[in-house]
Protein backbone atom coordinates (compact mmCIF):
# COMPACT_ATOMS: atom_id res chain seq x y z
CA UNK A 1 0.00 0.00 0.00
CA UNK A 2 1.05 3.60 -0.64
CA UNK A 3 -0.24 6.73 1.07
CA UNK A 4 1.34 9.88 -0.30
CA UNK A 5 1.22 12.79 2.14
CA UNK A 6 2.98 15.94 3.31
CA UNK A 7 4.70 16.53 6.64
CA UNK A 8 5.13 20.14 7.75
CA UNK A 9 7.55 21.31 10.43
CA UNK A 10 5.50 24.12 11.97
CA UNK A 11 8.50 25.43 13.90
CA UNK A 12 10.09 26.20 10.53
CA UNK A 13 7.00 27.59 8.77
CA UNK A 14 7.29 31.40 8.60
CA UNK A 15 3.83 32.06 7.14
CA UNK A 16 5.25 33.47 3.91
CA UNK A 17 2.35 32.03 1.84
CA UNK A 18 4.75 30.84 -0.87
CA UNK A 19 2.98 27.45 -0.80
CA UNK A 20 -0.40 29.09 -1.45
CA UNK A 21 0.92 31.27 -4.27
CA UNK A 22 2.84 28.43 -5.93
CA UNK A 23 -0.21 26.18 -5.72
CA UNK A 24 -2.49 28.75 -7.37
CA UNK A 25 -0.02 29.41 -10.18
CA UNK A 26 0.84 25.83 -11.15
CA UNK A 27 -2.76 24.56 -10.83
CA UNK A 28 -4.50 27.64 -12.26
CA UNK A 29 -6.71 27.96 -9.17
CA UNK A 30 -9.39 30.65 -9.71
CA UNK A 31 -9.31 33.99 -7.91
CA UNK A 32 -11.08 33.72 -4.56
CA UNK A 33 -10.46 29.97 -4.28
CA UNK A 34 -7.59 28.17 -2.56
CA UNK A 35 -6.30 24.62 -2.64
CA UNK A 36 -3.83 25.49 0.11
CA UNK A 37 -4.45 28.00 2.90
CA UNK A 38 -2.14 29.13 5.70
CA UNK A 39 -3.83 29.83 9.04
CA UNK A 40 -2.28 31.77 11.91
CA UNK A 41 -2.73 29.98 15.23
CA UNK A 42 -2.30 32.38 18.15
CA UNK A 43 -0.88 34.27 19.79
CA UNK A 44 -2.09 32.20 22.75
CA UNK A 45 -0.72 32.20 26.30
CA UNK A 46 1.84 29.51 26.95
CA UNK A 47 1.00 26.86 29.54
CA UNK A 48 1.32 28.61 32.88
CA UNK A 49 2.55 31.77 31.18
CA UNK A 50 1.41 35.36 31.68
CA UNK A 51 0.03 35.74 28.16
CA UNK A 52 2.39 38.66 27.58
CA UNK A 53 5.29 38.45 25.14
CA UNK A 54 7.37 36.31 25.15
CA UNK A 55 5.02 33.98 27.07
CA UNK A 56 2.91 33.28 23.98
CA UNK A 57 2.60 30.50 21.41
CA UNK A 58 2.16 31.40 17.74
CA UNK A 59 2.60 29.26 14.66
CA UNK A 60 1.30 29.02 11.10
CA UNK A 61 -0.75 26.02 9.96
CA UNK A 62 -0.89 25.17 6.23
CA UNK A 63 -4.28 23.61 5.48
CA UNK A 64 -5.29 21.68 2.38
CA UNK A 65 -6.87 18.36 1.42
CA UNK A 66 -5.50 15.76 3.83
CA UNK A 67 -5.81 12.92 1.29
CA UNK A 68 -7.42 10.87 4.02
CA UNK A 69 -7.04 7.13 4.38
CA UNK A 70 -10.84 6.75 4.72
CA UNK A 71 -12.17 9.91 3.05
CA UNK A 72 -15.77 10.86 3.79
CA UNK A 73 -15.88 12.79 0.52
CA UNK A 74 -15.46 9.54 -1.41
CA UNK A 75 -18.11 7.62 0.49
CA UNK A 76 -20.81 10.28 -0.12
CA UNK A 77 -20.09 10.92 -3.80
CA UNK A 78 -23.07 9.61 -5.82
CA UNK A 79 -21.16 9.29 -9.10
CA UNK A 80 -17.77 8.05 -7.87
CA UNK A 81 -16.19 11.23 -9.18
CA UNK A 82 -14.27 11.50 -5.91
CA UNK A 83 -12.09 8.44 -5.55
CA UNK A 84 -8.92 7.05 -3.97
CA UNK A 85 -6.05 6.18 -6.29
CA UNK A 86 -3.25 3.63 -6.01
CA UNK A 87 -0.88 6.22 -4.53
CA UNK A 88 -3.33 6.92 -1.70
CA UNK A 89 -4.38 10.36 -2.90
CA UNK A 90 -7.99 11.49 -3.29
CA UNK A 91 -8.78 12.75 -6.78
CA UNK A 92 -11.82 14.11 -8.62
CA UNK A 93 -12.89 12.93 -12.06
CA UNK A 94 -14.42 16.12 -13.45
CA UNK A 95 -16.16 14.16 -16.21
CA UNK A 96 -18.21 12.38 -13.52
CA UNK A 97 -18.71 15.31 -11.13
CA UNK A 98 -22.25 16.75 -11.17
CA UNK A 99 -21.51 19.63 -8.80
CA UNK A 100 -23.83 18.39 -6.04
CA UNK A 101 -21.24 19.38 -3.39
CA UNK A 102 -22.03 16.46 -1.11
CA UNK A 103 -18.28 15.93 -0.84
CA UNK A 104 -17.69 19.54 0.20
CA UNK A 105 -20.30 19.19 2.94
CA UNK A 106 -18.80 15.89 4.12
CA UNK A 107 -15.21 17.16 4.29
CA UNK A 108 -14.39 17.97 7.95
CA UNK A 109 -11.68 20.46 6.91
CA UNK A 110 -13.58 22.68 4.47
CA UNK A 111 -10.98 22.36 1.72
CA UNK A 112 -13.26 21.71 -1.27
CA UNK A 113 -15.12 24.32 -3.29
CA UNK A 114 -17.38 24.54 -6.33
CA UNK A 115 -15.78 25.97 -9.45
CA UNK A 116 -18.67 28.24 -10.45
CA UNK A 117 -17.54 28.43 -14.07
CA UNK A 118 -17.08 24.71 -14.67
CA UNK A 119 -19.76 23.61 -12.12
CA UNK A 120 -17.47 20.94 -10.68
CA UNK A 121 -15.83 20.58 -7.29
CA UNK A 122 -12.09 21.15 -7.03
CA UNK A 123 -9.38 20.76 -4.40
CA UNK A 124 -5.70 19.93 -3.92
CA UNK A 125 -4.55 17.04 -6.13
CA UNK A 126 -1.15 16.81 -4.40
CA UNK A 127 0.19 17.87 -7.80
CA UNK A 128 -0.34 14.40 -9.26
CA UNK A 129 0.91 15.73 -12.61
CA UNK A 130 4.30 16.28 -10.96
CA UNK A 131 4.57 13.47 -8.41
CA UNK A 132 3.80 10.91 -11.13
CA UNK A 133 7.06 12.03 -12.77
CA UNK A 134 9.09 11.81 -9.58
CA UNK A 135 8.86 15.51 -8.78
CA UNK A 136 7.75 17.18 -5.56
CA UNK A 137 4.35 18.85 -5.09
CA UNK A 138 4.69 22.53 -5.90
CA UNK A 139 3.93 23.65 -2.34
CA UNK A 140 6.83 21.50 -1.10
CA UNK A 141 9.25 22.59 -3.81
CA UNK A 142 8.55 26.30 -3.25
CA UNK A 143 8.32 26.37 0.57
CA UNK A 144 10.20 29.50 1.70
CA UNK A 145 11.01 28.07 5.13
CA UNK A 146 11.94 24.61 3.81
CA UNK A 147 9.31 23.31 6.22
CA UNK A 148 7.40 20.92 3.97
CA UNK A 149 8.33 17.36 3.01
CA UNK A 150 6.70 14.79 0.72
CA UNK A 151 6.66 11.02 1.02
CA UNK A 152 4.79 7.79 1.67
CA UNK A 153 3.17 7.68 5.11
CA UNK A 154 3.12 3.89 4.99
CA UNK A 155 6.93 3.93 4.74
CA UNK A 156 7.26 6.16 7.81
CA UNK A 157 8.33 9.77 8.31
CA UNK A 158 11.94 8.89 7.52
CA UNK A 159 10.89 8.36 3.90
CA UNK A 160 9.85 12.00 3.48
CA UNK A 161 12.05 14.34 1.46
CA UNK A 162 12.20 17.99 0.49
CA UNK A 163 14.18 20.16 -1.94
CA UNK A 164 17.90 20.52 -1.25
CA UNK A 165 20.87 22.60 -2.30
CA UNK A 166 23.10 20.26 -4.35
CA UNK A 167 26.14 21.95 -2.83
CA UNK A 168 27.75 22.49 -6.20
CA UNK A 169 27.65 25.95 -7.74
CA UNK A 170 28.25 24.41 -11.17
CA UNK A 171 25.25 22.07 -10.91
CA UNK A 172 22.85 22.15 -13.84
CA UNK A 173 19.23 23.17 -13.51
CA UNK A 174 18.20 19.53 -13.77
CA UNK A 175 20.61 18.55 -10.96
CA UNK A 176 19.38 21.37 -8.74
CA UNK A 177 15.76 20.47 -9.49
CA UNK A 178 16.36 16.82 -8.58
CA UNK A 179 18.32 17.43 -5.36
CA UNK A 180 16.58 16.06 -2.25
CA UNK A 181 17.17 16.08 1.50
CA UNK A 182 15.68 13.68 4.02
CA UNK A 183 13.32 15.12 6.64
CA UNK A 184 15.40 13.82 9.57
CA UNK A 185 18.55 15.40 8.16
CA UNK A 186 16.90 18.75 7.46
CA UNK A 187 14.96 19.57 10.63
CA UNK A 188 15.72 19.81 14.32
CA UNK A 189 15.26 16.66 16.37
CA UNK A 190 11.70 15.72 17.24
CA UNK A 191 9.95 12.88 19.03
CA UNK A 192 6.72 11.01 18.31
CA UNK A 193 4.94 13.26 20.83
CA UNK A 194 5.81 16.26 18.63
CA UNK A 195 3.90 14.83 15.65
CA UNK A 196 0.24 15.78 15.23
CA UNK A 197 -2.64 15.42 12.79
CA UNK A 198 -5.85 17.37 12.25
CA UNK A 199 -8.93 16.22 14.22
CA UNK A 200 -9.90 12.73 13.10
CA UNK A 201 -13.61 12.36 12.36
CA UNK A 202 -13.19 8.75 11.30
CA UNK A 203 -11.60 9.77 8.01
CA UNK A 204 -7.98 9.25 9.18
CA UNK A 205 -6.16 12.27 7.69
CA UNK A 206 -2.75 11.37 6.26
CA UNK A 207 -0.93 14.69 6.66
CA UNK A 208 1.32 15.18 9.69
CA UNK A 209 2.52 18.30 11.49
CA UNK A 210 5.62 18.61 13.68
CA UNK A 211 5.40 21.11 16.54
CA UNK A 212 7.88 21.39 19.40
CA UNK A 213 7.63 23.31 22.67
CA UNK A 214 4.22 24.82 21.86
CA UNK A 215 0.64 23.73 22.55
CA UNK A 216 -1.02 22.08 19.54
CA UNK A 217 -4.27 23.86 18.65
CA UNK A 218 -5.11 22.03 15.41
Amino acid sequence: MTQYAIVTDLNRCVGCLACSVACKVVNNVPIGAYWNKVLRVGPNPTAGGSGDYPDVDLYFLPLSCQHCVDPACVSVCPTEASHKTADGTVQIDKAKCIGCQFCAMACPYGVRYLNEEEKVVEKCTLCEQQTAQGELPQCVAQCGGRARFFGDLEAGLDSFVGPANPGDSSASYEEMHAARVNLRDAVNEFSDSDVYELPNAGNNPSYRYILRKMTWQG
